[in-house]
């Protein structure tokens, strides 16, 4: 072995060993001029459980439309054994000409199917069957789609993104119903835990070309990196190779002239294959714009209530929420994830108990709907809102087209229409508009909507490494794993519980997922976490009286001024600090500078907790 690193060989059909239903070979397709795929391949044996992987736009979508018999090849061959049936779930089901949800699923029998099964899978899914298709949301036609595509029980299911805009009961219920599934399966979604849950393999769509891995999807990753390891060494090689080449075609081309020609078309043959080798995608470079530090306590709800029309939204929560807190809201679709977070944030008043909000707040939101995006404009004039060529980027101007490439955009999309993008590519937009502008406190709702799986990678660790405080609403179990330090859960009826720790942890204490919410229990842990801090007995024993005192109203009057003194002191403090040379200048002077600003810190963290707890009790007093 001479320690090198063996080549990994291109990509080769390799039939697993069951007969297969369905084979795709040497499949090319050009869109617009650009190839999309050059040479995939994909085989479907009975009992599979194969997920599709690849960036967003890598062409996964249109490949399993080409195993549907959706799209027309330019070029290779399809073979689909006889006799066998296949169902696609397309990621945008179309509803429309038929009157009801059960006429729609029903439509999807065959002869000899069971016809008791579609109202079975639409009553599993929370609908009745007599829904108009053009009243659904976009959750419940999601579900009539899917339950059109289980209902026949085919051979091979199809499913592009089964997971979206499904809440978290509704896909850990998809899960067991999959795995129980007699149909093989090829799944494509940005959902980890369902993939890692389902999958037997692992087909990897990268450069028009597929290579295929006999592992679960949780041993995708390395396998992934490990291949484009080798492809950039590849590169590098044959870069240096054209290099040498053109360096001796310059310098010794008049010896030996038949020889120096056979040379030189080898050199054009290395250009040429240079040229048509695909780079590997690059990265979206995600980072959020920095804003001031806001104050320790971010945000303070106490025994706060929201109802619409009589049914309880939100009943007696309290929380207290502090700078660096990472937060996740779950529970079902209606539970009141979106009223909670507008609750929290201040958007919405609630009926009843107080919510006040800390001290220097900037407040970036992201809401799951991309109602902010106008489908009319295009890519450009949404990113520097009709302002010119250029976008501040945390205070500092740069060019949009620069900026859109940190995003994944080619200039040439600079005048695209909004209305024309992807849905990922619709989200990146939203994350570029959300992450431009200064912020202390991220409200995302469902950010990961449409995100490929690097991309998500990319978002957990922006996230992982921000300043501020971030509340998020997802129903990605695995991002929430990774990105969130408690969950905040609807255990229905209006009442929401806090957890310390991830999802999973989430699980481990209440004894089951958010749909077991008639068996909720108590958090283990009682007592907060180190990343989570919640009110001491100490505090709750102070917490507001029946009137306001004179000390009390004398600090309500006072402090402001003072958390004005300590926030100016604190800047002075941060320039001098910033000064290079004053360590080596003035060692003592750079002491109490340093001493200075960690006491300012200190009484800043102090005076701001103390006008919140005053303010709470000002609040409660007017209100009795």
């Amino acid at each position: 072995m001479n320690g090198l690193a063996l080549p990994i060989p291109r990509p080769v059909y390799a039939p697993p060993m069951a007969t297969p239903l369905l084979i795709l070979r040497d499949i090319h397709l050009t869109f617009g001029g650009t190839p999309l795929l050059e040479g995939a391949q994909m085989s479907v044996s009975e009992d599979e459980r194969l997920c599709l992987v690849g960036r967003n736009g890598s062409g996964k979508s249109t490949l399993l439309k080409i195993a549907a018999g959706m799209i027309e090849l330019d070029h290779g061959d399809t073979f689909l054994q006889p006799g066998t049936t296949v169902r696609y779930l397309p990621q945008e089901p179309d509803l429309s000409g038929f009157e009801t949800s059960l006429a729609f699923v029903e439509a999807g029998l065959g002869p000899g199917d069971d016809p008791y099964r579609a109202m079975y899978l639409l009553e599993q899914m929370g609908l009745d069957g007599s829904e108009h298709p053009d009243r659904l949301s976009g959750g419940e036609a999601r579900r009539c789609a899917l339950a059109r595509a289980l209902a026949p029980e085919p051979d091979i299911l199809l499913l592009d993104e089964p997971t979206n805009h499904l809440d978290l009961p509704a896909i850990e219920w998809l899960e067991e119903e999959l795995a129980g599934s007699r149909s093989a399966l090829v799944l494509i979604s940005h959902d980890r835990r369902f993939l890692e849950k389902l999958s037997r393999a692992t087909l990897w769509l990268n450069q028009g070309q597929t290579r295929r891995q006999e592992q679960n999807f949780s041993e995708f990753e390395q396998w992934r990196d490990q291949a484009m390891d080798q492809q950039a060494l590849d590169r590098h090689k044959l870069d240096r190779k054209i290099a040498a080449e053109t360096d001796w075609l310059r310098t010794g081309v008049t010896a030996r002239r038949k020889r120096n020609q056979g040379r030189l078309r080898a050199l054009h043959a290395l250009r040429a294959e240079r040229r048509e080798q695909r780079r590997v995608t690059g990265s979206v470079a995600l980072d959020a714009a920095k804003g001031v530090q806001s104050g320790k306590l971010v945000i303070e709800a106490t025994g706060i209530s929201k109802s619409y029309g009589g049914l309880p939204v939100v009943r007696e929560f309290s929380t207290r929420v502090q700078r660096g807190d990472r937060i996740g809201l779950v529970g079902p679709n209606g539970a009141g994830k979106t009223t909670l977070l507008n609750l929290l944030t201040g958007v919405l008043a609630p009926d009843v108990g107080t919510v006040c909000l800390g001290t220097n707040l900037q407040t970036v939101a992201l809401d799951q709907r991309r109602q902010s995006l106008d489908p009319n404009s295009t890519l450009a004039d949404v990113l520097t809102e009709g302002r010119g060529e250029t976008i501040s980027v945390g205070g500092q101007s740069r060019h949009v087209i620069g900026y859109m490439k940190d995003f994944l955009f080619a200039p040439e999309q600079a005048r695209t229409p909004v209305g024309a993008l992807s849905g990922g590519e619709r989200g990146r937009l939203t994350l570029a508009c959300a992450l431009a502008r200064p912020s202390n406190l991220l409200v995302l709702d469902e950010p990961t909507n449409d995100l490929d799986l690097e991309t998500l990678d990319l978002l957990q660790e922006m996230l992982s490494d921000y300043a501020g405080t971030v509340l998020l609403v997802s129903h990605d179990r695995d991002f929430l794993d990774r990105t969130v330090t408690s969950v905040i859960a609807s255990a229905g009826a209006g009442r929401w519980v806090e957890y310390a720790g991830g999802y999973s942890d989430m699980v481990t204490q209440r004894g089951g997922g958010v749909a077991e919410e008639s068996e909720i229990k108590t958090p283990l842990k009682s007592k907060p976490s180190p990343a989570r801090s919640q009110l001491s007995n100490a505090d709750r024993s102070s917490r507001p009286s029946s009137r306001l005192t004179f000390k009390d109203k004398h600090a309500l009057e006072t402090l402001p001024a003072h958390i004005t003194k300590l926030t100016a002191e604190i800047a002075d403090f941060e320039v001098r600090i910033a000064d290079p040379d004053l360590y080596n200048r003035d060692p003592a002077a750079f002491a109490a500078v340093t001493a200075g600003l960690d006491k300012s810190r200190t009484e800043l963290a102090a005076a701001e907790e103390q006008w919140l707890e005053m303010e709470i009790k000002r609040e409660t007093v007017e209100r009795k």
